[in-house]
């Protein structure tokens, strides 16, 4: 059996510095907008003294500081691949995932203990219209600035930036609770409502920040990524020609947005090293393409072992055993086997 080796494909036509422009641009909005929006939730805890608006600052100062980390991460993971990381930086990001993860989980348990501490002693509100007018505003500014950060990420394929997304609308939602709670307060006169919307606050904020750790841990420890094995699912069963009788034992990672891919390919077993190396080469480039996705694939091709005629459409084959009757689509199930082959 012979081993073809792919080097990373669409280099000639993706260009990773724009790329790297482009997400520390936005990497770099969310710190300058965060840092503004905290300095006004502030303001608006100064004038209120709510305990709820407290609660949406708190979490504002994770946003600023997840940013500051999620540009050095972008940074660190732009960096190409070197002798001593062969598969790239991109793996940083994980770890810049799980840090805003921590400190949302962090912020979600200081808010709830204040909130305790408030509604246990007590509290007095003053200026809520004031209050209420600053906060729904940045909140606005807030499910903008996700909805570009989560666009720009999955469009960059950065799970920095959309991990920075998903916590910044998590502070819209948060900025929204606070507004309707505190319109509770000013309504009904019960002012026991401003801590217990920030403790309700604070345990959506845990469940968010224990999703973001969950994803990069599995990102970390080489979990399928089904959304990429349907991708390239897809684009193997549109690229597949005679010669490339199946595919099997496939295994695909993403390094930050760099995907990593191998599979064992089935070639008729008379053709000559040479000839299953270019047309696995032709194969690779067609996969890649259709997935629209910047990686590598490296394929094993093995030997039909004649065990595959009726599945194998090649006119001219010199040692066929049955007739060809159809070759029908590859299944997940089928390109994720490993190395057996059929009786």
């Amino acid at each position: 059996m012979a081993s073809v080796n792919a080097a990373a494909i669409p280099a000639a036509r993706f260009d990773a510095s724009a790329d790297l422009r482009i997400r520390l641009s936005a990497a770099v909005a969310s710190l300058i907008v965060g840092s503004g929006l905290l300095a006004a939730k502030y303001v608006a805890y100064q004038l209120t003294a709510s305990t709820a608006i407290l609660s949406d600052a708190m979490e504002s100062i994770v946003n600023v500081a997840a940013a500051g980390f999620a540009i050095g991460g972008l940074v660190f993971a732009g960096r190409p691949a070197d002798r001593n990381h062969p598969y790239g930086h991109g793996k940083i990001e994980f770890f810049s995932a799980a840090f805003e993860g921590g400190l949302i989980a962090f912020a979600a348990v200081m808010i709830v203990y204040e909130a305790g501490r408030t509604l246990l002693a007590g509290g007095e509100l003053r200026q809520l219209d004031l209050g209420l007018s600053i906060t729904g505003g940045a909140g606005a500014i807030n499910l903008a600035l996700g909805a570009f950060l989560i666009r720009t990420g999955r469009r960059s394929h950065s799970l920095t930036l959309i991990a920075d997304g998903q916590h910044v609308l998590s502070d819209f939602w948060t900025s929204l609770g606070v507004v309707v709670g505190l319109l509770l307060v000013r309504v009904t006169g019960l002012v026991w409502l401003d801590p217990l919307v920030a403790g309700l606050v604070g345990l959506n904020l845990a469940w968010t920040g224990l999703r973001l750790v969950r994803g990069a841990a599995a990102g970390l420890l080489d979990e399928e990524d089904t959304e990429l094995v349907r991708k390239l699912l897809a684009a193997l069963n549109a690229s597949m020609v005679p010669g490339i009788i199946r595919v099997h034992n496939l295994r695909a990672i993403r390094s930050g947005r760099f995907s990593h891919i191998d599979a064992h390919l089935v070639v008729p077993e008379f053709w000559t090293v040479e000839r299953a190396h270019d047309a696995a080469d032709t194969f690779e480039r067609e996969v890649i393409t259709g997935c629209g996705i910047e990686g590598e694939i490296v394929f094993h091709t093995d030997p039909c072992r004649r065990a595959y005629c009726a599945r194998c459409d090649i006119a001219d084959c010199p040692i066929r055993v049955e007739p060809f009757r159809s070759r029908p689509a590859l299944t997940v199930e089928e390109v994720v086997k490993p190395d057996v082959v059929p009786g």
